[in-house]
């Protein structure tokens, strides 16, 4: 049951890597183009990683409570959607509220990708089928830096974006289809305590 879920995993996050890495050269670009100065152009990311980091212990709060796909699958559809809108951006304003968005949405994916790797591994064979995840989802991030250049010479730009959102979509979907122990807190006389229901 473990490797079936755990394949999962790999081809919904390979899809995630493979939809960011994809357009992250652009990305770069856009940002520093809609921008006036490199002192913008730095507070924007600083925006996206404080965003992350400050969503980081609030995730960490409801996690118990809450079905670690959940995490996985409100990235993925909140990229999905956010990738639309960056090709109608033209105020830096714009890209600071995107920038936000993606930092939050960032946080969740790693939460619930760490998570779910943590529950879908064990014994004595975890460090060999970490392994495998994240030799899957960084040959689908190289495959897809190299194949964006080649995109961008045949697509515009927008195009790009729109099938990075598809990709994001996708990988919603296959999240959903993975079999999931649902976490709990279950009170017990004395505080709370995890318990697990399928």
């Amino acid at each position: 049951m473990n490797d079936t879920r755990l394949k999962g995993l790999i081809i919904s996050q390979s899809s995630v890597f493979f939809a960011s890495s994809l357009i992250f050269p652009y990305y770069i670009l856009f940002i520093k183009n809609v921008g006036s100065s490199f002192a913008q152009f730095g507070l924007s990311y600083g925006l996206f990683g404080l965003s992350s980091a400050l969503l980081h212990p609030v995730i960490g709060r409801f996690s118990p409570l809450i079905d670690h796909r959940l995490f996985l699958v409100v990235n993925a559809w909140g990229m999905a959607s956010v990738l639309l809108l960056f090709p109608h951006v033209g105020s830096i304003s714009q890209v600071y509220a995107i920038q936000l968005l993606l930092g939050m949405f960032g946080a969740f994916q790693k939460h619930g990708e760490k998570i779910m790797i943590a529950e879908f591994t064990d014994g004595a064979e975890r460090g060999m089928k970490i392994g495998n995840y994240h030799f899957w989802t960084s040959i689908f991030s190289a495959v897809a830096i190299m194949a964006g250049g080649y995109l961008a010479d045949y697509f515009t730009i927008h195009f790009i974006f729109y099938m990075s959102s598809a990709l994001y979509f996708g990988s919603g979907l296959v999240v959903m289809r993975i079999n999931s122990n649902k976490s709990i807190l279950v009170k017990k006389d004395k505080g709370y305590e995890m318990s697990t229901e399928k």
